[in-house]
This record gives structure tokens, sequence and C-alpha cells, in this order.
């Protein structure tokens, strides 16, 4: 079964210093780049997301900035394919279900930021496309959010997130028990 690994939304904005730093963002990072050496080293596709907030009113990812960079950590190299979206979901008015058909791609493993948002609008996305995922979960990363006077932890973020996934959405495992996995002879 052919796969691909699909980097949602790694951009500088939201590492210390941007415009909407994440909790974990580094290690999360970190952990995107081992899978993306992963699937390189495999010759599997690699597709980077990148988001571009260009409507008024608009606070980070802004076009022609720093923060709209792809972090380095996981910076495309040359004939990666490399889609931007100006939506949480990587699949709304982009050539991502396209490209992923015409590559005959079933299986997609997700990795990137924010968990809460763009992670999940995609993973759910990819499922009713017909997609069978893998969610990693230490390769995201997020932060606290508020609802009415809760104050919601990143960590319960992640948690909650990941635990909705997990129950049809996706697989969701860490990069290690995904690397474990996938040296398990398998069709994979």
């Amino acid at each position: 079964m052919n796969r691909a690994l699909v980097v949602v939304d790694v951009q500088n904005d939201y590492f210390p210093g941007g415009r909407m730093p994440l909790e974990g963002s580094v290690e999360a990072a970190r952990q995107a780049g081992r899978a993306l050496t992963h699937f390189r080293e495999r010759g599997l596709p690699v597709i980077h997301v990148q988001h571009v907030s260009d409507y008024h009113g608009a606070r980070f990812f802004l076009p022609e900035t720093e923060g709209v960079k792809i972090n380095e950590a996981v910076a495309p190299l040359p004939g990666e394919a490399v889609f931007t979206k100006r939506y949480p979901n990587a699949f709304r008015d982009t050539p991502l279900l396209e490209f992923l058909r015409e590559h005959q791609v079933r299986r997609l493993v997700v990795c990137g930021m924010m968990t809460h948002m763009c992670v999940d609008a995609t993973v759910r996305a990819a499922f009713d496309h017909g997609f069978a995922c893998i969610l990693l979960s230490d390769a995201c990363a997020t932060r606290s959010l508020e609802y009415k006077t809760v104050s919601v932890p990143a960590g319960q973020v992640t948690a909650a997130f990941m635990a909705a996934l997990g129950q049809v959405y996706a697989k969701v495992l860490d990069l290690e028990e995904f690397l474990a996995d996938e040296s398990t002879p398998s069709e994979k």
C-alpha cells in the first residue's frame, strides 16, 4: 500500500520568537524531521503544507515574512511537493487530493502544527476522502486554549484531540511506535 508523509504547517511563526509560538514546537519539529528523514531514505512521497494568511486582519503566517516560511527542521528538498493553503483543512482549495490520487497514495502519516486546528481538520478530511491515517502524536504541537472561564493547558488540548482522532479517524502513535511498526515485516 503506497503511503506518504504529510507535514502540516511547521512554520516559523509557531516557534519561539514567532507571532504565534506553540508549546513544544521545537521538540515536535525535531520528531517531524526524523519522520521526514525516514520517508526520504525510503524514497516515499513527502508533502509539505504551508499556511498563508492573506486576509485582512491576519496576525501570523503573513505573506513575505519570515514567520510564513517552513521551519528549517523540516525544510522541503527540491522536488518535494509543497502545497499552500488558506484554510485549516489542507485539502480545501488545494491540489492535495489530486496529487495523492495521481501517486496512488492510500495511507497518510500526518504530523505538524496546530494539533487542535489544522492537524485535526486535515486528518478528518483525509479520513472522509478514504485515506487510512497514522497521526504522529509527538511530532505535533499546539497551545493552551480558553473556553469561557476554563483554561485548558496545551498538554490537555493535545491529549483530548489525540484521544478523539484515535477513536475513528487515525491510528495515533508516537514516532518510536511508528518506526517500530515500520520495522515489522508486512505490507505497508
